[in-house]
């Protein structure tokens, strides 16, 4: 079965539609038993499938979760909350006091924070490595080492890792080290993580899944080593999702290959625009040689997604930059992505500095993130160009002025 046709029929059994296209909602906190011998087989069932509390699941989670196995492989799928929560629980599911973890240095920014502060206090040491650290990995695993945390490619500025290099060299030193991903990138359909012999696949169901910003749920998708560690310390941790989030969840898989199409096309597009202007130094996209790990996407990727980010010549002042930002017709700035609108968020180099413990940055000039949405490319471009001159305006008035003094 191709993708897009999976991604169209997974999940849709009967017992979940109950003859309808979509799988019903089903809200539950209490799920009645006729008798007695049907709670026995409920609580022997609980993690199989079967209505026993509402914590546990009910129809519509099942649907969800059925379709995200089937769609990512593994032996099964929790559902969270947010994407943070599916992050945070995961690595809690699999460490004690003592432990040691390792975690790629351009990781989710709150993924950083919980490690720096909730793991530190419960006495799990955190390093951090460069996300093109390669087979030298294995240099970086200590006896006490139980988690090592991916992100590819990385949150901001994007690298794309070499992720078979770096899963074998911690395998040949200890197989029993749980790997995860966050691959909320390419909404866990562009990378095939547990292909790759990674364990666990964590997205932001609520970017790609839901695909309209309006709600927020997270998934792990486990490999079957995993799968009951994860499910019985996320449901123990009190972890769930509600019925209504999950619905919206499985109805955005229906269109998600289409759009992640469009997604594709147009940000590579804008993309390429960018990468011709006078006024950027580099176009961070994995789809393009400029990106750090390109040759690791053309050989682990299906596409691309609409997330990317460039780099000015420039550090931008704050007036530049409010002139840049503030302005703009079609971009929004706001936290998030993944939906049918476009957005737009800057970060100074010395910001993204203090978020990269280990190689820092290589660069000068203002980053700026890009989600490049479902709107005609060419008016997303026309938008950046007319951003991209009041930056270039006002350096001339600034020029001019300073000639008088």
């Amino acid at each position: 079965m191709s993708l897009p046709t999976k991604l169209v029929h997974a999940g849709r059994k009967k017992r979940y539609t109950q003859g309808a296209v979509n799988s019903v909602i089903q809200r539950a906190s209490s799920l009645v038993f006729d008798s007695i011998e049907t709670k026995k087989e409920a609580t022997k069932n609980r993690a199989n499938g079967a209505l026993f509390y509402g914590r546990r699941g009910t129809l519509t989670h099942f649907a969800l979760q059925d379709a995200m196995v089937e769609i990512e492989g593994g032996a099964g799928c929790y559902l969270y909350p947010c994407g943070a929560a599916a992050i945070t629980n995961a690595i809690l599911a699999f460490v004690k006091t003592g432990d040691h973890i390792l975690v790629s240095e351009a990781v989710y920014e709150p993924t950083q924070d919980f490690c720096q502060h909730i793991l530190k206090d419960f006495g799990v040491q955190t390093d951090y490595f460069s996300p093109l650290i390669g087979r030298s990995i294995a240099n970086h695993i200590k006896p006490n080492t139980k988690v090592v945390f991916l992100e590819s490619p990385s949150s901001i500025t994007m690298e794309v890792q070499d992720i078979p290099t770096i899963v074998k060299a911690i395998r040949s030193v200890n197989p029993e080290i749980i790997i995860m991903i966050d691959n909320t990138w390419g909404a866990g359909i562009l990378f095939k993580a547990l292909e790759h012999d990674i364990d666990i696949s964590i997205q932001a169901g609520t970017k790609y899944l839901i695909g309209h910003s309006d709600a927020m749920i997270g998934t792990a998708v486990a490999n079957e080593r995993c799968w009951e560690t994860l499910r019985e310390r996320s449901y123990l941790m009190g972890q769930m999702c509600d019925a209504d989030t999950a619905y919206m969840a499985a109805r955005g898989l229906r269109t998600l290959a289409i759009r992640l199409k469009q997604h594709h096309e147009s940000g590579l597009k804008v993309a390429k625009w960018l990468a011709s202007h006078p006024k950027v130094a580099t176009v961070n996209h994995p789809a393009l040689e400029s990106c750090k790990g390109h040759e690791f996407f053309k050989r682990d990727f299906s596409g691309a997604s609409g997330l990317f980010s460039f780099i000015l010549k420039d550090r931008l002042t704050d007036v530049q930059l409010s002139d840049f930002l503030d302005n703009l017709t079609y971009f929004s700035m706001a936290y998030s992505w993944g939906g049918f609108e476009s957005l737009i968020l800057a970060n100074q180099p010395e910001e993204l500095a203090n978020i990269r413990p280990v190689s820092g940055i290589d660069f000068e000039g203002t980053l700026i993130r890009l989600h490049i949405g479902l709107e005609d490319p060419d008016d997303l471009i026309a938008d950046l160009a007319a951003g991209l001159d009041r930056i270039k305006q006002h350096k001339n008035k600034a020029n001019a002025l300073q000639s008088l003094v």
